[in-house]
């Protein structure tokens, strides 16, 4: 059996970005919900242990801001992980991890329990940005973050940052990126800032100073150069890293394997199935599942694997499905590799810098001709 990976949703935050629309509040009763809830997500583990037989060599901790818990009760929850399933030895245990809340954490600690990787919501390194986007530190504290991190022995650390910002600049953004280089970090996320309803950020967007999609694709192009420059390199849509340091948690999603989710809002594949629980916590306590449909066919490996520079690789593609792509999506990928949007070549096609900017309608056109 292929080992799959466990996500823990930790619907918790001590207060709201302005962009965010990810399902998350404060902690109502503070300690004693934080404590309570870790009860309910240690008994959902322990259910969900007799029902599934499975290796992970994959657990990501993400939010809401997971070091909210703090490093003991983070410790409850992967020592429960351990005891109710399979985990591999060399498995990446990933927890999400903001600067505002890291003195809840003893870093020493948690790297003896057996978390070895940390994923750090920078965002930007202009306190300016920061405070416009809604985070409580400063860039100094992100500095820290890593550093302590990095001094307990982690050598395995993601900085998450944000492109065109409203009031963001190429030399801002410069500087965000130098930044994260000059802490050592392996790894470095990317993302184009997008206004979402339910966010502050959609209640103001008249008022902000939002650039339009030519002017978001010239931050990102800007982005991919700069951080091959510092020696990241991009490995999917939005994320680049050192070699050998890319999320292998993440890249479960994009290889269409099978991975197991719990928390309100937590998705889940597995046994061919896609299921989830509700942005509910009483649902979630009483596990409530919903919309169990089929997944895994082929138009969603090759929307994932499209996400990927490595791009959708005609081999794995003929493993998984016992035949090979058809000879009408290669020539429709031939097409676009005259505008400059993909490559093709006799192993893949892959999305190129361009492509991936408009990464929508080039899997939707591929799909409707395969």
């Amino acid at each position: 059996m292929n080992p799959i990976g466990l996500y823990l949703h930790i619907p918790f935050c001590d207060g709201k970005c302005s962009y965010c629309n990810f399902f998350s509040r404060r902690p109502h009763t503070g300690a004693f919900e934080l404590s309570e809830y870790t009860e309910h997500l240690i008994s959902s583990i322990e259910a969900w242990s007799r029902s599934i037989d499975r290796p992970f060599d994959t657990v990501y901790f993400g939010g809401g801001t997971p070091s909210l818990l703090g490093h003991e009760r983070l410790i409850r929850i992967l020592d429960a992980v351990r005891r109710s399933f399979d985990v591999a030895d060399q498995a990446e245990i990933t927890v999400e991890v903001n600067p505002s809340s890291t003195d809840e954490l003893d870093f020493v600690l948690m790297k003896q329990a057996g978390f070895n990787r940390l994923s750090i919501g920078l965002q930007s390194a202009n306190d300016n940005e920061l405070k416009l986007l809604g985070r409580r530190h400063s860039a100094d504290d992100a500095r820290r973050t890593v550093a302590c991190a990095q001094k307990a022995g982690f050598n395995n650390i993601s900085l998450d940052v944000m492109l065109a910002i409203p009031e963001q600049t190429m030399a801002s953004l410069d500087k965000t990126l130098a930044f994260c280089a000059s802490c050592h970090v392996q790894h470095i996320s990317a993302y184009i800032l997008k206004v979402e309803e339910g966010t502050r950020f959609y209640q103001m967007k008249d008022q902000l100073s939002l650039y339009h999609d030519d002017e978001q694709a010239a931050f990102y192009e800007h982005t991919v150069g700069k951080l091959a420059e510092l020696g990241y390199r991009q490995y999917e849509i939005s994320n680049f890293s050192h070699k050998g340091c890319e999320s292998r948690h993440n890249l479960h999603y994009w290889h269409d394997d099978e991975y197991l989710g719990l928390g309100p809002s937590a998705h889940s594949f597995i046994d061919g199935k896609r299921f989830f629980y509700d942005s509910d916590f009483q649902r979630f306590y009483e596990n409530q599942i919903c919309d169990e449909s089929d997944g895994g066919d082929s138009d969603e490996y090759i929307m994932l694997a499209l996400r990927l520079t490595e791009g959708l690789v005609f081999e794995k593609y003929r493993e998984r499905f016992g035949y090979p792509i058809s000879e009408k999506m290669i020539s429709s990928a031939k097409r676009l590799e005259q505008q400059g949007l993909c490559h093709v070549s006799d192993r893949s096609i892959s999305l190129t810098v361009k492509g991936f900017l408009v990464s929508n309608g080039v899997i939707a056109y591929l799909l409707e001709n395969t």
